[in-house]
């Protein structure tokens, strides 16, 4: 490896390399990149040089040899020797960058040698002399893993490379030298050892971050940026080897223009070149384009290495079409009465089906006053479907024109407007059916006495038929009458009673009884309409008081003579039912043997005066409500005194029912606490 010196102010220098075979195939590579090597062997510098101080080294390599010079920079004012004479590749000569015991001077190694091996690749000198020491070389790539990659001559300092090296996997090593004695003991050193590994194009572009798709509006102007392509390159980025120039080499398809994009080579910009009127979507062959994009190293020279991706571009669709109505007049027909869709609109647009560009928008703009009709797209066709919503009457208008316009979801492009084509008239023919008769009001209400008499007349029914063009009659009929108290007349609709009205009936809910009617017309065929009738029962005292319990248990040795306490219940209303009025009927015998005393409005005790021997008694107590007039029921309250013993109750011999006395104390303290 031969060194050489270059001034900081000179701008290029000449290498000589002979492989004594013609130097055939020869190639430079520089480990700075502020210089290169021209075809002629000229080094030249591409900027300033201002890194003084500092060493670079150029690799040369033929077919046949290959070889590395080392080439300092110094300061400007130095004197040297003529470049010619200080440049021999095959010499040794050099100038130090400073005085030291060893001098370790850095290595460069081109990556993906080929065997054979082991190759020598530097030398580590001693400036004592080698005698009776060893050098000893240490640190990653020797004694730290990847181990064994270097090695050094102990005796005279040569430094070998073992194996095939890769720049992508390590690019530098940084050793160390030491001299020792034999006893292992470091006479000098340690001395740091740099080993750089040089590129080698040996990496092809590649695209990583696909897959590439890029969008551009119709319309757009010459020049618009697309997308940006980018691909990568694992060799030094500081050389040619990863210097990357993009390519188109194909577009598909080729039509309108074979050239619709341009690629900036440096940057991978794609942008439109050809005029906004071509870049037309509804006019395309395709609105997508698949572009065959190639990157190629060594700045785009023959030699490069090469990578291919495909960038798809699609062509957005802009609104640049309004929708158009496919006929000026649509005809629909319904019957009166009926809801639903009546005709569906039909348009047509050149956009595209997938945006809001070509997705209908319907209005009614005239002819709706009484929001009859409602219009939605059908958003797989994009049809107009025009409802009615609310039934059309025959009688009132046969016939209905509407006036319908059609926009787009997306606003039109300022240069175009919505034009007549985008309106629309519907002429809709109503055909007349035979309306079933209605009734006025629905429902109907009336208040009537319960237990009024039979046949009286509860009131007279009114339906109309709203085919008033017909002249049709009416008849009524009973529909629904869950008791069976009612008839109609089937000419005049009076409804009259057929049997008496009770409030209390479990057909009466709330006060209220329920009956259905039906109006039929006399249409071909005819038409039926119904009407409910609520009867509101005003209450009469036509129900007498109840007594309850009717049987009571008494002990024939009882202490507490209170036997029983006697509630009323009145299915009248008030002011029918209470406050009840208690009584007992007189008594037979000269002895009175129990009384009665009134609780409450609704409630009244049995007492006993004396013990009864052990018996069955009937006690008559009647019970009078607060009607006007007022109604009286007698009920005789069955007393069975009993035997009781360690609270047990007898009553066997006595023919009484077997109640418990347990049930029996319980329904006394519930009748207290009424």
């Amino acid at each position: 490896m031969g060194k050489a010196i270059v001034p900081a102010w000179q701008g290029c220098l000449a290498l000589k390399f002979d492989d004594c075979k013609g130097n055939n195939k020869l190639n430079f590579e520089v480990s700075n990149p502020d210089f290169t090597v021209e075809l002629d062997g000229n080094l030249v510098a591409l900027k300033n040089v201002s890194e003084v101080g500092k060493a670079l080294f150029v690799h040369a390599r033929s077919e046949h040899a290959e070889d590395m010079a080392e080439i300092f920079i110094l300061e400007a004012n130095e004197k040297r020797g003529a470049l010619k004479e200080i440049l021999k590749l095959e010499g040794n000569l050099g100038i130090p960058r400073q005085k030291r015991a060893i001098l370790a001077t850095p290595i460069l190694i081109p990556e993906n040698q080929r065997p054979p091996f082991p190759r020598l690749v530097g030398k580590v000198i001693r400036s004592e002399g080698t005698e009776g020491v060893k050098f000893r070389l240490s640190g990653k790539g020797v004694d730290q893993e990847p181990k064994g990659i270097f090695r050094i001559n102990e005796m005279n300092g040569d430094v070998s490379v073992t194996r095939t090296l890769d720049r992508e996997a390590i690019a530098n090593y940084e050793l160390e030298v030491e001299v020792v004695d034999m006893n292992g003991k470091t006479m000098d050193g340690p001395v740091r050892l740099d080993i750089s590994v040089i590129d080698q194009n040996d990496n092809r572009p590649m695209f990583k971050e696909g897959p590439y798709v890029g969008h551009v509006m119709e319309g757009s102007a010459t020049g618009t940026t697309v997308m940006r392509m980018a691909a990568f390159d694992a060799d030094d980025a500081s050389t040619d080897n990863a210097l990357l120039r993009y390519n188109i080499l194909r577009q598909t398809p080729t039509k309108p223009s074979p050239n619709m994009f341009y690629i900036d080579p440096e940057k991978g910009d794609i942008v439109t070149v050809v005029s906004p009127a071509l870049l037309d979507r509804e006019t395309m062959e395709s609105p997508k384009y698949e572009l065959v994009i190639e990157a190629k190293d060594m700045g785009g020279m023959d030699v490069g290495l090469t990578g291919t991706a495909t960038a798809t571009i699609l062509i957005d669709d802009k609104n640049d079409h309004a929708p158009e109505f496919t006929k000026k007049e649509f005809q629909a027909t319904v019957k009166e009465g009926v809801t639903g869709v009546i005709v569906n609109l039909t348009v047509g647009d050149r956009d595209d089906p997938a945006t809001g560009a070509w997705r209908a928008v319907y209005s009614i703009i005239n002819g709706n006053p009484g929001q009859s009709f409602e219009i939605h797209t059908n958003p797989q066709t994009n049809e107009g479907m025009l409802s009615v919503v609310k039934p059309l009457d025959y009688e009132i208008s046969a016939f209905h024109t509407l006036l319908i316009k059609v926009e787009n979801e997306d606003p039109l492009i300022p240069d175009i407007a919505y034009g007549p084509s985008s309106t629309a008239t519907v002429q809709i023919t109503v055909e007349d059916v035979n309306e079933g008769p209605v009734f006025h009001p629905n429902p109907m209400a009336v208040s009537k006495q319960e237990n009024i008499p039979v046949g009286s007349v509860v009131l007279t029914l009114n339906a109309t038929d709203p085919d008033t063009l017909q002249h049709q009659t009416i008849r009524y009929s009973v529909h629904k009458d869950p008791a069976g108290w009612l008839e109609i007349n089937p000419t005049n609709g009076t409804v009259g009673t057929t049997a008496v009205l009770d409030r209390e009936s479990p057909f009466v809910h709330n006060n209220v009884y329920t009956a259905l009617f039906l109006a039929i017309d006399s249409g071909n065929p005819p038409a039926t309409g119904t009407g409910t009738l609520h009867i509101t029962l005003e209450d009469v005292n036509d129900n007498v008081p109840s007594l309850y319990p009717t049987l009571a248990k008494v002990c024939d040795d009882a202490k507490d003579l209170r036997v029983v306490v006697l509630g009323a219940s009145d299915k009248d209303l008030h002011p029918n039912t209470d406050p009840f009025k208690f009584e007992l009927s007189k008594q037979s015998g000269p002895e009175k043997l129990w009384r009665i005393n009134r609780l409450n409005n609704t409630h009244a005790q049995v007492i006993l005066l004396q013990n009864l021997k052990k018996a069955n008694y009937n006690i008559p107590i009647s019970v009078t409500d607060s009607g006007k007039p007022p109604l009286t029921n007698t009920t005789e309250l069955r007393l069975q005194v009993c035997t009781c013993k360690k609270s047990k109750m007898d009553c066997s011999a006595t023919d009484a029912l077997h109640i418990s006395l347990t049930l029996i104390l319980l329904s006394l303290l519930s009748l207290f606490c009424l």
